[in-house]
């Protein structure tokens, strides 16, 4: 197997988190849909709203700023947002929380490579991010990330998560050195002016073959072979 030790190179390894690292059910969508009606009044039909691989600032704006309008969508966003994650603490259940397949064993290994260095890329918010990564304990593995609430644009992320891990370790990090893992279209295409490598796993609610036309550097149904998942994510 290829690692960063053999090829005497470093990684920075960017996950994605709902779909990719774990599933926490439905609270995040409830809680989202219950702090809308609250702040802006908005009780509309939500079911066919795609939140994948979007930011949550993005994700209100889309359902409401047609309805009341981008000025108040604008102005009463903060308020929205932290009343998500009042919501979000209230509904979200350690139970409800379940780490994909193959998830825990792999973040397990990539911690022991020396020169491997981990962290989040994420459309959440990042109180939102470390209550869904607390259950299973995962927060260890990241001790930083670039979330929801540093853009709402989330192809402005992998410019965050690089100074951050610039700060942190002090190197820079380019190109295929960078692999940015996840489970939607845009968790590939997020990376791609950068250069980066991309690891997509269809474990999330995008189809395996709608990744595959985003040409990822390799694709995964899920990460249950532990061997083959390390050596894409290493190589």
């Amino acid at each position: 197997m290829v690692s960063p030790s053999a090829s005497n190179g470093h990684r920075l390894v960017l996950f994605d988190i709902d779909g990719t690292l774990i599933s926490a059910g439905r609270a995040a969508r409830e809680s989202v849909l219950a702090a809308l009606e609250s702040v802006y009044g908005w009780s509309g039909e939500a079911s066919m709203h795609d939140f994948s691989g979007k930011t949550d600032p993005q994700i209100v704006r889309e359902i409401v700023a047609k309805v009341v309008g981008p000025d108040r969508c604008k102005a009463e966003l903060p308020l929205a947002l932290a009343r998500y994650l009042e919501e979000f603490s209230k509904r979200l259940t350690p139970d409800a929380v379940k780490p994909k397949p193959g998830i825990p064993g792999l973040l397990a290994r990539l911690a022991r490579e020396p020169r491997v260095t981990l962290g989040l890329l994420t459309g959440n918010l990042e109180r939102g991010a470390r209550m869904k990564l607390e259950p299973p304990d995962f927060n260890r593995y990241f001790p930083f990330g670039a979330f929801g609430s540093d853009s709402a644009d989330r192809y402005c992320l992998p410019a965050v998560a690089l100074e951050r891990a610039r700060a942190l370790t002090g190197r820079n990090f380019r190109g295929k050195e960078i692999v940015i893992v996840g489970d939607s279209i845009h968790d590939v295409a997020c990376g791609r002016s950068l250069g980066v490598r991309s690891v997509a796993v269809a474990t999330g609610p995008t189809p395996a073959a709608r990744l595959a036309e985003e040409n990822p550097d390799a694709l995964f149904a899920d990460f249950s072979d532990e061997e083959a998942s390390l050596e894409a994510i290493l190589v």
